[in-house]
């Protein structure tokens, strides 16, 4: 049994700030960031792509709540909320979850690198995925 699965079926503690009858979200044990939050179904699924839309959504609808709450009690400055999709993407345990990472103008620790594609690769790709 995954680790995720564990914590919903209270095998293990977690530091819990949310619960309802399909998700827990629960303070990460390594944080980025203060109040970094990690938003997970209770259900098994792999990842983003593997979850049923009804429990992806009710997700991202409680991780949009639980980010407006730490917005408003922490008093970050930005909330970076992603999920990553395999290990390739940064995916460290597979069981899908949002992160909720609150930043700070003073914390730099997350970053992603954005590269501009030259126009006719940028063209190639707009066709291959119409």
């Amino acid at each position: 049994m995954c680790i995720f699965c564990m914590i919903a079926n209270g095998e293990i503690p977690s530091n819990k700030i949310y619960e309802d009858e399909s998700v827990i979200a629960f303070l990460d044990i390594n944080p980025t960031s203060y109040g970094h939050t990690l938003v997970v179904p209770k259900e098994h699924c792999d990842s983003f792509l593997d979850c049923p839309d009804e429990t992806r959504n009710h997700v991202f609808a409680v991780a949009s709540k639980l980010a407006n709450k730490l917005e408003q009690t922490l008093h970050c400055d930005g909330i970076n909320i992603l999920s990553n999709v395999h290990e390739a993407a940064g995916q460290s345990v597979n069981h899908f979850h949002v992160h909720l990472i609150p930043r700070y103008k003073d914390n730099d620790r997350v970053t992603i690198e954005f590269h501009e594609i030259e126009k006719p690769d940028f063209e190639e790709l707009m066709n291959k995925l119409k």
